[in-house]
């Protein structure tokens, strides 16, 4: 339970329905933390939850449950902070949530709160479903709100999380959920809920000193100046302060010379991508010649491909092109409206 309207709710419908439901709270920041305390505390990593937990605790009150704190925030540093530092240091663009989610909030804070209650289920307020196949495999599905729907975060979640997990909102939309808040008088009406992982510039979080470098075309003539290539991903457009005849986007990172390479927009085309680190969902292996829908990043659009699993991963083979594909983000290969296979984009 975040204190927001999503799992506030979720938590509702569970009880209603007849579950015998308990809250349970993450806490992810470290006050000796090296990390910078972030600019916005309307983010996950954030040092001020108190107000948050006497929301929680209010909630849970109204609905008649039992509520737990646990601690995570050593864990949250080196699975999700230093993943992402590591990362991006090493020229690749991470998602952090996806880790977060994996590792942390249907990982280690299970195991966490399995030594303070004894549960059968594990609910979110995420909006995705699951079931379970004929085929004895669980499948990690998109929900009905497609806006709000949040399967591509989750798509790494393993077959023994999904066998346990349950999402009382997959099946609305988001704003039945509000209404079903503003009925209960949980928040305030139109309550803002917005939250990022990281409430600054992600750089940030890089402890990283600004250092000169050269931005190259890639026949490797100058093209300009920069202070560090990790204040850039691939795909990048803005913020490059370069003019030139056409829009130029970055195309690639070199970590090692320090180097930032950009082209015209045709040179962020790729036809095809490889993942590694693959976990697979609703089925162990694609099928031959089957044409599936993949998303390379949270906020693209699906596109049409053939996918071969690899000895660990797995390739696609678009039928058009992808814009931007970035090592580091997650692909995630889609059969309709259920997640097969999720691997770290190389």
């Amino acid at each position: 339970m975040s204190g927001g309207i999503d799992s506030s709710v979720a938590a509702y419908l569970l009880k209603k329905e007849g579950y015998e439901v308990e809250g349970i709270t993450m806490l992810i920041w470290k006050s000796d933390s090296p990390y910078p305390v972030p600019m916005s505390a309307n983010s996950c990593y954030s040092p001020d939850k108190s107000k948050d937990l006497e929301k929680i605790k209010e909630i849970s009150e109204r609905i008649g449950i039992r509520h737990h704190v646990v601690d995570c925030s050593d864990l949250f540093e080196s699975a999700v902070l230093d993943n992402f530092r590591s990362e991006y240091m090493n020229g690749r663009t991470p998602n952090p949530c996806i880790w977060c989610n994996q590792k942390v909030k249907f990982g280690a804070m299970l195991d966490y709160a399995s030594s303070i209650v004894d549960f059968d289920c594990f609910a979110t307020g995420h909006y995705a479903r699951v079931d379970k196949l004929s085929n004895g495999r669980y499948a990690l599905r998109k929900a009905r709100d497609g806006k709000k729907d949040q399967s591509y975060f989750l798509s790494r979640l393993s077959q023994k999380q999904l066998s346990i997990v349950r999402f009382p909102l997959g099946n609305y939309l988001k704003s039945e959920i509000r209404e079903i808040d503003e009925y209960l008088g949980f928040h305030e009406k139109g309550q803002f809920e917005s939250q990022d992982f990281y409430g600054g510039d992600y750089s940030d979080l890089l402890s990283a000193e600004d250092r000169k470098g050269e931005i190259v075309f890639e026949d490797g003539h100058h093209a300009g100046y920069h202070n560090g290539y990790w204040h850039y991903t691939i795909g990048q457009r803005k913020g490059l302060g370069i003019a030139y005849s056409e829009p130029l986007y970055v195309i690639a990172l070199v970590p090692d010379k320090n180097l930032v390479v950009v082209g015209p927009e045709p040179s962020t085309h790729s036809s095809s991508v490889i993942a590694s680190d693959a976990v697979f969902g609703a089925y162990e292996d694609f099928e031959k010649d089957k044409i599936y829908k993949v998303k390379i990043r949270s906020m693209a659009e699906p596109k049409e491909a053939y996918a071969e699993k690899t000895e660990n991963g797995f390739r696609v083979s678009f039928l058009s092109f992808v814009k931007g594909a970035a090592p580091g983000q997650s692909a995630v290969v889609y059969d309709d409206d259920t997640v097969v296979a999720s691997g770290i984009i190389v």
